[in-house]
């Protein structure tokens, strides 16, 4: 049986590291370039696999090199990729991405193959979908895409897990899927109108997803930790100190740790730090695929640390 279902991006990440960001119209020189395979879907996929989960990839790429990069990517990391299908006469999705001295990032993703991912395209994997423990979803394919593989999950009694990103209105029918909701500050503040920059805000625009029809809620919040709410009540999750090199993937990696967890079998605060964990380990190297954790690194950083501090409120 398959632990994790990933209905998702795949794209080439093309980044760029220098001091300070430029503004518009500016040039700046940059201090490294690389070019791997990245997507917030592929990305949750490789971690998810890396952190012990059976793992598949539902997807689409190109007929190019970066699609056959991608390809070679998940089966060097044990995803399952029967289901990444290859669309004619279409290139494999971009990402371009920048990471300033802080080791902060900006992203401009470019969708090209994704964007054949419709309704259809899900249903010819309900099987895979409805068989596994959990599907791991986001926004970077039409939501049309996203919804379909959520009901489906849903009608086959499979936890269904959303990662609302990058940031976009989703309506209440969809938001009724979702038994677990994992937005950033940013994206929690888009999907409520709520600022979830701070802890209490964070918590307010929580509490309003499950009013939405969410499950339950965690809002991560980088450096700061992040927010669970259920009906039982607010966890706050207390970030691990980490030398950070670049966020990039940080939240992929925290989404993974929670749904690899989840899967085993683990309790709901194991998972929230097992989550934070692969998160905080997420920016300690450069990169999207190249910086997600194993799970022994994740064990050896619970271990050392003695794990995230979870406080109920």
């Amino acid at each position: 049986m398959t632990d994790v279902v990933v209905v998702g991006s795949l794209t080439i990440d093309l980044t760029a590291n220098c001091d300070v960001l430029p503004l518009a119209g500016e040039t700046v020189l940059g201090s490294q370039f690389s070019m791997v395979p990245g997507g917030k879907g592929n990305n949750q996929a490789i971690a998810a696999a890396r952190l012990g989960a059976a793992t598949a990839m539902v997807g689409r790429i190109g007929q190019d090199a970066f699609g056959d990069r991608v390809l070679k990517q998940l089966a060097a990391d044990g995803v399952d990729a029967t289901r990444v299908e290859r669309c004619v006469g279409m290139a494999t999705g971009i990402a371009h991405i920048r990471v300033d001295g802080r080791g902060q990032n900006s992203i401009v993703m470019v969708p090209l193959a994704n964007s054949a991912m419709d309704e259809a395209a899900v249903a010819g994997c309900a099987e895979a979908i409805r068989s596994a423990r959990i599907l791991l979803t986001q926004m970077e394919i039409p939501l049309e895409a996203t919804r379909a593989a959520l009901r489906l999950a849903r009608e086959g009694g499979v936890t269904t897990v959303l990662n609302p990103a990058p940031a976009a209105p989703i309506d209440r029918s969809t938001l009724a899927l979702v038994d677990v909701c994992v937005p950033n500050e940013f994206e929690a503040k888009v999907l409520t109108g709520i600022d979830a920059g701070t802890v209490d805000g964070a918590i307010r625009a929580a509490h309003a997803l499950l009013q939405l029809g969410c499950g339950s809620v965690v809002v991560t919040l980088g450096d700061r930790g992040a927010v669970h709410v259920d009906e039982e009540g607010v966890t706050l999750v207390a970030a691990l100190s980490v030398a950070t090199v670049d966020t990039v993937a940080a939240g992929d990696a925290f989404c993974a740790g929670l749904v690899a967890a989840l899967a085993a079998g683990e309790p709901r605060d194991t998972a929230l730090a097992r989550a934070a964990a692969a998160g905080a380990l997420a920016t300690t190297v450069a990169g999207a695929t190249s910086s997600l954790p194993t799970k022994a690194a994740v064990d050896k950083l619970l271990s050392e640390s003695g794990g995230p501090s979870l406080t109920m409120v």
